[in-house]
């Protein structure tokens, strides 16, 4: 029997320059089998400012936020929670009373990947992308005390930046790093992601895939980008944004609803939003 929307129906959002099924199957599943009266969609929009105030007018309860919007739409929020403030990133908007207050739940998907992993932080690293994701990722490879990082970004201005921040070194371009300080290799760029134009690209160099003991890769679809398929066959340690993604979504939807659901049912609503 399908689900009646209503007046009373809460809505929750998306807001991405590449809209994914991802989310809405993830947050749909869920209000269905706790019998939930929301609703959720995913939108692109080529107006932030409109869109971050809609929100608010239009007492949407909820919206995660992805590129490349995750700075961008700060200037139009009323209060940043720390795990947002403290990386200037925001992945997740609560409204409430009509009061926006922006949250990273990426934050706190990477922090607990990274004890899930055993990731020693001695380890040293490579992180490749200098966007929204990127501080997120970074701030908590650092609050994790992860001293050795290089950060590798063509955009000169914001990589030397994000690695001043947080007291790591900057390069343009991954290929100035010998393979062998590259430990741990991060991508957070959109290299690799379903329907853009480097879809078929490794975000690496083969030589420090092959020298890398972990591979790390935010991209969240497809479950397996060229990077992390490549990095299976080498029997390395990976960690997907598939990962990413379902830690981080949980966190959105318990922060939208104020309930945690059964990991169980967790797990049915990332098997049910993969294959969207």
């Amino acid at each position: 029997m399908a689900r009646i929307i209503n007046k009373d129906t809460i809505v929750c959002m998306s807001l991405s320059a590449r809209p994914s099924n991802f989310g809405t199957r993830f947050h749909n599943f869920l209000y269905e089998k706790l019998d939930l009266n929301y609703i959720y969609k995913a939108f692109t929009t080529n107006n932030l400012k409109d869109a971050i105030y809609g929100i608010k007018a239009l007492a949407i309860r909820g919206c995660a936020i992805s590129m490349p919007y995750k700075q961008a739409c700060i200037e139009f929020i009323d209060e940043l929670d720390v795990s947002a403030s403290s990386i200037q990133s925001v992945n997740t908007i609560v409204n409430t009373n009509y009061h926006l207050t922006a949250y990273n739940t990426d934050y706190i998907a990477v922090a607990k990947l990274i004890e899930e992993n055993q990731i020693e932080n001695t380890t040293p690293f490579v992180l490749k992308g200098s966007g929204g994701m990127a501080n997120a990722v970074i701030g908590a490879f650092y609050d994790k005390g992860f001293k050795n990082g290089i950060i590798a970004a063509r955009n000169q201005q914001k990589g030397q930046a994000l690695a001043k921040r947080y007291g790591y070194k900057w390069v343009k371009d991954e290929t100035e790093v010998p393979t062998e300080q590259a430990k741990l290799i991060i991508n957070v760029t959109p290299i690799g992601m379903q329907g853009g134009i480097e879809a078929d690209q490794l975000s690496f160099p083969t030589s420090m895939i092959e020298q890398a003991e972990i591979v790390f890769d935010v991209v969240a679809l497809p479950v397996e980008t060229p990077m992390i398929k490549y990095a299976s066959k080498l029997n390395k340690t990976i960690i997907s944004g598939a990962d990413v993604a379902v830690i981080q979504a949980l966190e959105q939807f318990v922060l939208y609803t104020g309930i945690r659901p059964e990991k169980e049912l967790v797990e049915q609503a990332a098997d049910f939003a993969r294959r969207g």
